[in-house]
C-alpha cells in the first residue's frame, strides 16, 4: 500500500510540484490549500507524513503544528520555511516538526528528506526492530544504528530528527572532546549553511530532553560561549 502524504501549501505553483514529484515517487499524495482545512485533515484521516507550509490563508503553519501536538497526533511532519529565516525553523522544530527544507528546495532534496522521515519513522510504527546484524554503537542504555538513523533507549525506540541523530552520533564518536558549535553546523548542517547557532542550540536542547528518561543514558553538557561534550554514563565513562 502507498504511504499517505498530506501537503498544506497555498501556493499553487509549489502546490503542483510537490504533489506531481510526490506521485510520480509512489506516494498517495492529497493537498489542501487552505491551514485550517489542512488541520481538520490531518487530525481526521490518516497520514504517514505532512509536509506544512508555514505561511498559509485561515491559519499558519505555527498553529497547525502546534495543535496537532497538543492533540496527541504525532504523524511526521516537514515544514517548509523561507531562505534566510532561521527563526522559523526554530520555531517549528520547537513545536514539534520532525524536519524542514528551506526554499527554494530541489526536487532531490525534497524526496531525500521525505523517505528519510519516513524510513526513521515507520519501523516504530510498524513494531519492527533492527535486524542484529545492523552496525550498532552502545553507550550505556543506547543503542545507536547509524545506518538505519535509529536510536533504542531501554528497548524503546527513540523519535529522533535526522539533524538530532547526526549531532548525537558525532558528540558519542567523540566522548568527552569539547565540540564547538560551528564544528556541530560544519559536519552536521554543512559549511553553506546559511542559518545561525540557534539550530544547533535548539536541536541539542531537543535531543537531551529525549535521552533523559535513561537512568544510565549519556549526558550532553554545555560549555559556556563554546559548545558541547558528551560526558559517558558513570558505570562506563573512560
Amino acid at each position: 500500500m502507498s504511504q499517505k502524504v498530506l501537503v498544506i501549501e497555498d501556493e499553487p505553483t509549489l502546490a503542483r510540484l510537490l504533489s506531481y514529484n510526490l506521485t510520480q515517487e509512489g506516494y498517495d499524495t492529497t493537498v489542501i490549500e487552505h491551514g485550517a482545512e489542512g488541520l481538520q485533515a490531518a487530525l481526521q484521516r490518516s497520514f504517514d507524513l505532512i509536509i506544512l507550509d508555514i505561511m498559509l490563508p485561515g491559519m499558519n503553519g505555527f498553529e497547525i503544528l502546534s495543535r496537532l501536538r497538543q492533540s496527541g497526533n504525532s504523524t511526521p511532519v516537514i515544514v517548509l520555511t523561507a531562505r534566510n529565516a532561521e527563526e522559523e525553523v526554530v520555531q517549528g522544530l520547537k513545536r514539534g516538526a520532525d524536519d524542514y527544507i528551506t526554499k527554494p528546495f530541489g526536487v532531490a532534496e525534497l524526496l531525500a528528506r521525505v523517505s528519510a522521515v519516513l524510513r526513521r519513522t515507520m519501523p516504530e510504527q510498524d513494531g519492527k526492530v533492527p535486524d542484529s546484524t545492523d552496525k550498532v554503537i552502545t553507550v550505556g542504555e543506547l543503542a545507536i544504528f547509524p545506518e538505519r538513523y535509529e536510536v533504542i533507549l531501554n528497548g524503546e525506540t527513540v523519535p529522533l530528527r535526522p539533524k538530532e541523530f547526526e549531532v548525537l552520533l558525532y558528540l558519542v564518536q567523540r566522548p568527552g572532546m569539547v565540540i564547538t558549535r560551528d564544528d556541530l553546523m560544519n559536519v552536521v548542517w554543512g559549511f553553506d549553511y546559511i542559518g545561525g547557532q540557534r539550530t544547533v542550540d535548539v536541536h541539542v536542547s531537543s535531543l537531551r530532553k529525549k535521552l533523559e528518561l535513561g537512568q544510565e543514558s549519556v549526558q550532553i553538557e554545555s560549555i559556556r560561549g563554546v559548545g558541547y561534550k558528551l560526558v559517558m554514563p558513570k558505570k562506563i565513562a573512560r
